[in-house]
């Protein structure tokens, strides 16, 4: 199989591994408040069984993302998250108690950390103009996975059935459901997926670190062998290095003692968080995915209980909204693929960042106090929804493809999953924020637009460091790299 038949196919079963990630999301989360009632669980078991996946998932991305630099392999890493998938729907399905639901939460978020890995992967095997692209088509397929799963449970709430000793109902279906497509994906990814090199993009590891050496070791020219040393010439004088043997014949020159070899092949040789996490673009960059996020998560658990109480939306509504949402997320999805490749990667964002603000402001005028009659209402909330929505690509998709870009290549994996940390800490904070405050949106809404207020001051001041680094190859530097 030749090489670009090989990358489509891996590109492929990455998408598919992302479209599951959001059929799980929207399969079990119609469910999940009914299924620990029917186990005698608290309130606030639903908030703890919903940050309980992005707590491990915020943990074990780095790890995972570090396994993957250290290899460059991610197959492997992919099959190994996805039995925690495996396991924790299996715990889900069989529901003896809260705390086994809660546990399985736990141990399928863990899972989700090969995302960072994978994210590693297609900045190794992409070209910088093209890594927009590819971003948000996989972001895409993902929300592709959050409009579709809805329809699954059209037919999985019709389950009434016993499986040897378990039961198969509305509330335990969605478990056995996403544990036979996670088994299902383990087939796909172990025929469909290579860990190819790139090509055209980066350079291997192996030819990297063969013109490191050729930068270490210049071309030696072979001296000619004489029989003897000349008179009245040292041994000692001449290409350094060189040895007189015993029959007086000079032996070739030794090139300098070549680097040890894990200074070659360790990516993380003389790596310094601080020196690569902690500069302008990072910070400005990192702070932008975790108010996005914060931000979205917290609209998304204030809009459920709004449209109760202004204009007594039941599940077929909500149902509605969120399918359309979902397709409009989708299409922008793909309009930010095709302004990628006429924009830069800073322009989206600042784009982005004005249909949020814009987005904030609205909310906060017209949703914080609805007036009018009822369609005025529903007016209001519809453009507020579709200017929120509207901007999640924007930033999304450029602060992914800048960070990658700002960020060193051969610690992506790690780096990428610092990244999607900071949005796991979002998505955990952002729904404990405004569940706590539905009843007073003006402080809700209010802290939210102080917070993207500071994104965009910060974008605004760092706006030329939001740029691809230019690579200039310093011989000093790396000789010192290699010792």
């Amino acid at each position: 199989m030749d090489y670009q038949k090989k990358k489509k196919l891996t590109f492929f079963t990455i998408g598919l591994i992302f479209l599951l990630s959001g059929i799980e999301y929207a399969v079990i989360l119609p469910t999940i408040w009914r299924y620990l009632q029917t186990l005698g669980a608290e309130p606030y078991f639903l908030g703890l069984g919903l940050s309980a996946f992005s707590l491990t998932g915020l943990l074990s991305g780095p790890l995972f993302g570090h396994w993957s630099d250290r290899t460059r392999r991610t197959k492997a890493i992919i099959l190994f998250a996805n039995l925690f998938e495996i396991a924790g729907n299996i715990m889900y399905f069989m529901g003896y108690s809260k705390w086994l639901l809660l546990s399985s939460r736990l141990v399928a978020g863990i899972g989700t950390g090969a995302g960072a890995s994978i994210f590693g992967y297609l900045t190794r095997s992409t070209l910088p103009e093209d890594r927009a692209t590819v971003f948000a088509a996989v972001m895409a397929c993902r929300q592709a996975g959050l409009l579709i799963g809805p329809a699954f449970n059209l037919f999985l709430r019709l389950c009434d059935f016993h499986l040897g000793p378990f039961i198969v109902n509305k509330y335990t279906s969605p478990g056995l459901f996403m544990c036979f497509l996670w088994v299902l994906l383990q087939l796909v990814v172990l025929f469909l997926y290579w860990d190819i090199p790139p090509q055209g993009a980066s350079q291997p590891q192996g030819d990297a670190e063969k013109e490191e050496e050729k930068l270490l070791v210049p071309p030696v020219t072979p001296e000619p062998s004489y029989g003897s040393v000349g008179p009245g010439v040292p041994s000692s004088v001449g290409v350094a290095h060189n040895h007189v043997l015993p029959n007086g014949t000079v032996s070739p020159p030794s090139p300098p003692p070549s680097p040890p070899p894990s200074t070659l092949t360790n990516p993380f040789h003389r790596f310094s968080a601080s020196k690569e996490y902690l500069r302008e673009e990072v910070v400005v960059l990192l702070t932008a995915q975790f108010i996005t996020l914060f931000n979205q998560t917290a609209l998304e658990t204030m809009v459920t209980p709004l449209t109760q109480k202004y204009f007594n939306f039941g599940e077929l509504e909500n149902s509605i909204m969120y399918c359309l949402c979902g397709v409009e997320v989708i299409a922008g999805f793909f309009f930010v693929r095709w302004l990628s490749r006429r924009c830069t990667d800073r322009v989206v964002l600042a784009v982005g960042l004005i249909i949020s603000n814009v987005s904030c402001v609205w909310c906060l005028i017209f949703l914080a106090n609805p007036q009018g009659g009822l369609p005025w209402q529903l007016t209001e909330f519809v453009i507020g929804v579709f200017l929120q929505v509207l901007g999640l690509p924007f930033v999304a998709v450029s602060q992914v493809s800048l960070f990658s870009k700002v960020t060193a290549e051969k610690t992506q994996g790690f780096s990428q999953g610092l990244r999607r940390s900071v949005g796991g800490l979002a998505t955990i904070l952002g729904p404990l924020w405004a569940g706590g405050l539905t009843g007073n949106l003006y402080i809700m809404l209010g802290v939210m637009m102080a917070l993207l207020l500071m994104l965009t001051v910060m974008m605004v001041f760092s706006y030329d460091q939001l740029v691809e680094p230019t690579v200039i190859i310093n011989h000093t530097d790396v000789q010192e790299d290699c010792g």
